[in-house]
């Protein structure tokens, strides 16, 4: 199992501790390959993006306007977290439905 997130991630961190098996990959060191990102964006479309981070509200408007798959290629930290892969099924986030699917 991959997980998909940032070290520093508060929801990342909690998602580690509850699946101690998983693997963090750090976004902004090691970047999502390129497959897997078209895959989660084919399955959760725009919900991918991040638009209430810090790094979307530091973009201008032009930038903002991009394609989400560029936006996330330049700017890693724009992708929702954790995006977590078990064996070929993606998940996003770490709500209630995630956890219930992943630790039962």
């Amino acid at each position: 199992m991959v997980l998909y997130g940032l070290k520093n991630c508060d929801t990342c961190r909690k998602a580690l501790k509850a699946l101690p098996s998983a693997e963090l990959r750090d976004v902004r060191a090691d970047g999502v390959p390129a497959d897997v990102l078209a895959r989660a964006y084919a399955q959760f479309g725009d919900d991918l993006l991040n638009t209430r981070s810090t790094t979307w509200r530091g973009l201008s408007e032009a930038e903002r306007a991009g394609a989400p798959l560029d936006l996330i290629a330049a700017h890693p930290a724009l992708m929702k977290r954790p995006l977590i892969d078990a064996g070929g099924t993606l998940y996003l986030g770490w709500g209630k439905d995630v956890q219930a699917a992943l630790t039962a």
